[in-house]
């Protein structure tokens, strides 16, 4: 999907959380995130040594369908658990 494509969409704010407890997913998991690149505004991702897992929270700011699909792909990954929460913000993309 082109920037074009995406012009006068409504766009969410919303936090993709993330827990992944099967590391040989996380080769997969990067590839997924820089496939949606362009709707990330920020990453945090913090390893938990004592329990063997690792939690990312990604913010983005995309079209609802986007977040469905970037949340979707990732929950489909082995030992992968994801949950999405979006802000009431709903904004138009393509305007100055």
């Amino acid at each position: 999907m082109t920037d074009k494509d995406n012009e006068n969409l409504e766009t969410r704010v919303a936090i993709v959380g993330v827990i992944v407890e099967n590391t040989d997913s996380a080769e997969e998991l990067n590839r997924v995130l820089h496939q949606y690149s362009q709707y990330i505004i920020g990453r945090m991702g913090i390893p938990y040594r004592q329990r063997d897992v690792h939690i990312i929270s990604v913010a983005v700011d995309a079209p609802e369908t986007i977040i469905t699909a970037l949340s979707g792909k990732l929950g489909k990954l082995p030992g992968v658990s994801v949950k999405t929460a979006y802000s009431g913000l709903i904004t138009t993309s393509g305007l100055d």
